[in-house]
């Protein structure tokens, strides 16, 4: 991923990007994407791009293997979110969900994975902290409480799965408030050109009906220009 889509990408919000892989594809029925409401500690933030660095954690039972375990397993983590080449994002299943209670995502550990150059955190897991979190470090996840129980790290690099949607080790994220997707590899070539002519060809219909005096016969013109674009 060159430097240019990067840009354009955090540009865009995720609805965007879904719509624009299916013109890459030029068909309908893209499918990788998250299901039902998540929620984003920014929802004025701009869109988290970038390759999935995954784990799994749990919070609601003390884990049961020894300390040292435990301890050994969270370094192997945080050495994977810190060695992350390119852009990246951390994404995390909760093994709990949908009774999760260990808010993962707070003050601390957020402004930890900021300060490794992560671009934000995904999760079906919970966090808190919301007045404290880092700037330019947006995290979706899938609720919000005060505790954060017994929370371990179960497995590093493994593949997850976030509200429906599996997410592999390496995989390309793009999340924001309306939820997550993964950019299919063979898209990526295409994906600036078709995000652009998804962009200008909405515009045939936005404008005129952002326009005094817009009525039925005004939109039939601009929904034929807009059909016509399209194909």
């Amino acid at each position: 991923m060159d430097a240019s889509l990067l840009k354009l990408l955090k540009s865009v919000d995720t609805p965007t990007v879904c719509n624009a892989i299916e013109v890459a594809q030029g068909k309908r029925g893209f499918d990788a994407f998250t299901r039902g409401t998540m929620l984003c500690s920014d929802p004025d933030a701009g869109a988290m791009v970038g390759y999935a660095r995954t784990a799994k954690i749990a919070a609601v039972n003390p884990p049961e293997e020894p300390p040292e375990v435990i301890r050994k397993r969270r370094m192997e983590y945080y050495r994977h979110m810190a060695t992350a080449s390119g852009p990246a994002v951390t994404v995390v299943e909760d093994l709990d969900y949908p009774e999760c209670i260990g808010a993962y995502w707070g003050e601390i550990n957020t402004t930890v994975h900021k300060g490794f150059g992560i671009s934000g955190a995904l999760t079906n897991g919970v966090m808190r902290d919301l007045g404290d979190l880092p700037a330019d470090f947006p995290v979706v996840a899938g609720s919000i409480g005060p505790s954060h129980g017994f929370v371990h790290v179960r497995e590093v690099a493994t593949p997850v799965s976030i509200f429906g949607l599996t997410i592999h080790d390496g995989d390309l994220v793009h999340a924001d408030r309306h939820g997550a997707l993964v950019i299919p590899t063979e898209v990526v070539p295409d994906l600036e050109q078709a995000i652009q002519k998804l962009l200008e060809t909405e515009k045939l219909v936005l404008e005129p009906a952002r326009q005094p005096g817009f009525d039925f016969d005004a939109f039939e013109r601009a929904w034929q220009a807009f059909e016509a674009a399209r194909t």
